[in-house]
């Protein structure tokens, strides 16, 4: 994990925080796929992250994945526009466990709230961050690559690089 070993305290912190979570990863002809995911679970080891997406919106992104191992994972603060992209070569499906669902639950609400601050409405917030417990699926990869995607002039550097 070049740039990220150790996965600090605080950046653990805004993954898990109830980000506008996108994920993309590529076909053989590398044709860009993507998805929007729903929450994010970084391993108590820091060793990976779990991406939780609903499998009925991204089942070419989910092959995609399976085929290549490729991912990237944009997370985004509303209110900041604070903006982090993890990239991956290993990324593979597996089962959701219960302590995901309880972070997708716990994420959902967070973004909801912060969204609810510009005035959007919470019913279609709610809506649209929404993702039935039978269609959940979830991607675990190892972060290779952190950049920082604020907009700005830092925008595409390496996390932690000056």
């Amino acid at each position: 994990m070049s740039d990220l070993s150790p996965l600090t305290d605080e950046l653990v912190a805004f993954l898990e925080g109830g980000r506008s979570l996108t994920v993309a990863s590529r076909d053989a002809a590398l044709r860009p796929t993507l998805a929007k995911a729903v929450a994010a679970c970084v391993a108590a080891d820091r060793s990976s992250i779990t991406v939780l997406l609903p499998r009925s919106q991204s089942l070419q992104l989910l092959r995609d994945v399976a085929a290549s191992g490729q991912i990237a994972a944009v997370f985004s603060q509303p209110g900041s526009h604070r903006t982090v992209q993890l990239k991956g070569n290993d990324a593979r499906e597996v089962a959701a466990s219960v302590e995901d669902r309880l972070q997708l639950e716990r994420q959902r609400g967070q973004l909801v709230e912060e969204l609810t601050a510009f005035g959007y409405p919470v019913a279609m917030l709610e809506a649209f961050l929404d993702c039935r417990a039978d269609d959940l699926a979830a991607i675990r990869f190892t972060p290779q690559a952190a950049y920082n995607q604020t907009p700005g002039p830092k925008a595409g550097t390496r996390l932690g690089e000056a």
